[in-house]
């Protein structure tokens, strides 16, 4: 009976030992699929991140007309410009990934790139209208979309920033998330008061305009008028979006690249009978006053 004892005792013991190794073996197969779960969830959310989608513009290149010779390096230049556009355009989508509420997409990468391609495609048409016929409707190959593979709509217009729309709420206010402090421009006043945009006065800087030019002149001057006019507006409509540096993103901006076109075009309608006016671009980035 004695010498049994022991032998139960050590089956006893291999028996539990084998329970025990089994039971270590489980828990460490759960961790393991656990903590590749985890890795894999965050690959996932890290690939998100940085796959914002890519902005594709329509090609101006191949709308264009035969291209004079004296026009061909003007051109040339704007079309690489344009290149540059959406190249700097791509790289603020990857660097505002989650910023901004559901338009901030358009409002401050969108918008503002189409309103430089405005500025760019026209003066390539006016390059070739100076020794041939000045091609038209070449403004409608401006507008841009965000191609996220499917999640965005032609214009991505109302699909937030690669599909982080995020919410209202949520404006990104570089490290202050707070609406009620929502950094229009650049956190300088509450919501209620958004301030007015100024811009310098062109008229005044004009010289003599010959009389052939006088109705194209006075048309591009109403229409540096209605560029503030719908900018105040747009300041008025759209406090608390946006990060910190919403207005100038998003409204002071484009509103400079609307005034450089219509400035240019001012210049080139007095050069065409008289001097040209020189260094006029100056005058058209604005400020916000509040």
């Amino acid at each position: 009976m004695s010498r049994a004892l022991p032998k139960y005792n050590k089956r006893r013991v291999v028996v539990i030992g084998a329970a025990a190794a089994l039971a270590l073996t489980g828990a460490v197969v759960v961790n393991s699929a656990l903590a590749g779960e985890s890795k894999s969830s965050g690959a996932t959310n890290a690939q998100t991140l940085a796959s914002p989608g890519t902005i594709a513009c329509p090609d101006v290149a191949s709308q264009l007309p035969a291209i004079p010779a004296t026009a061909q390096a003007e051109v040339d230049r704007n079309l690489a410009l344009l290149q540059t556009q959406i190249a700097e355009a791509n790289k603020r989508l990857v660097d505002t990934v989650g910023q901004g509420g559901a338009n901030f997409v358009q409002n401050a990468i969108l918008g503002p790139l189409k309103d430089k391609r405005v500025s760019t495609i026209d003066r390539i048409a006016i390059s070739i209208g100076r020794k041939g016929t000045k091609p038209q409707g070449l403004d409608a190959l401006a507008g841009c979309a965000l191609n996220t593979g499917g999640a965005a709509n032609a214009g991505g217009a109302a699909n937030g920033n690669a599909g982080n729309a995020g919410n209202a709420g949520n404006n990104a206010n570089t490290g202050n998330n707070n609406a009620g402090n929502a950094g229009n421009a650049g956190n300088a006043g509450n919501a209620g008061a958004v301030g007015t945009i100024t811009c310098p006065d062109v008229a005044s800087q004009l010289p003599a305009i010959p009389a052939t030019a006088q109705a194209e002149v006075d048309r591009n001057l109403a229409l540096l008028q209605t560029q503030i006019n719908e900018a105040n507006t747009r300041l008025q409509n759209t406090v608390g979006q946006g990060g910190a540096n919403f207005v100038q993103n998003a409204i002071l901006g484009p509103l400079k690249d609307k005034r450089v076109s219509t400035i240019d075009r001012i210049a080139i309608s007095i050069g065409r009978k008289g001097t040209k006016p020189q260094g006029l671009d100056a005058l058209a980035a604005c400020t916000l006053n509040k």
